[in-house]
């Protein structure tokens, strides 16, 4: 299909297209659970999982950055039956395309979008329902990962707030053109009916979050004295009233402790 239009895929945009059918099968199937689910296709490419989830049935909404890969989409007729959109991850208006309806979204995620997006789309006060979507096995690692580990961070909290997330299979680079030099990993993330924990407030949660690593090497009290605009003394009184040493880390505490040390920080 490429080839036909001249068309090469750009570094700039981070294309990868699948050309595993299986695959795009197996992420539909994790997607669609009965014909008539509202779905948003994020990084359509050339078509392979769009194709899959229309022929499970699902009402497919697909977009691309690129208006070239539209264009191919366009000219595919198993795809007639979609609405196909051009359109940035980061700045679609997913509340307004979402509305009040149960939505879900599937993609094979661009790498350079894929961690913003991820905490974007969890974040959303009428959020999917279910993510499925392809990432790099190094983000996967980061969504699953426990405290304590090099792999903990702000991602791994802010995702665990308000959603599951369970890895589903790990795809190899030749399943896609051109090959990227990484595994990708498909993960499935549910969205909870309330959030984990309860928060007095959001925002603080999340500064409280992004500060704790912002400074890994630094203690959990410079770093947040450095990132928020506080004073350290109140930080340092927050941290005590929690039972922690005053010298703890960030990458320690679980989600619960965030929350009750953001609690602390916003009165």
């Amino acid at each position: 299909m490429l080839d036909a239009r001249g068309l090469r895929p750009k570094k700039r945009l981070g294309q990868h297209f699948l050309m595993d059918g299986g695959t795009s099968a197996r992420i539909a199937r994790l997607t669609v659970d009965a014909p008539g689910e509202r779905v948003l296709e994020i990084g359509a490419g050339t078509g392979a999982l769009t194709a899959a989830l229309a022929k499970l049935g699902a009402e497919v909404t697909a977009f691309d950055v690129d208006p070239d890969m539209i264009a191919v989409l366009r000219a595919r007729e198993d795809l007639a039956g979609v609405d196909l959109r051009q359109g940035d991850a980061l700045t679609f208006d997913y509340a307004t395309w979402a509305g009040d309806a149960p939505w879900r979204v599937a993609g094979n995620l661009p790498y350079n979008v894929g961690t913003p997006l991820l905490i974007q789309l969890a974040a959303l006060a009428h959020a999917p329902e279910l993510i499925v979507a392809m990432i790099q096995k190094d983000v996967a690692d980061r969504l699953l990962a426990k405290p304590g580990t090099a792999q903990y961070g702000s991602l791994t909290v802010a995702i665990a707030l308000t959603m599951d997330v369970e890895r589903a299979l790990t795809v190899p680079p030749s399943a896609f053109y051109p090959r990227p030099g990484v595994d990708s990993t498909v993960v499935v993330l549910r969205r909870l009916p309330a959030p984990r924990v309860p928060l007095a407030d959001r925002a603080r949660f999340e500064q409280v979050v992004r500060g704790a690593f912002a400074y890994r090497r630094k203690t959990l009290a410079n770093s947040l004295a450095l990132a928020l605009d506080l004073p350290r003394e109140q930080i340092s009184a927050a941290i005590a009233s929690l039972d922690l040493a005053p010298d703890v880390r960030g990458e320690t505490l679980d989600l619960r402790t965030f929350a009750a040390l953001a609690d602390r920080l916003a009165t």
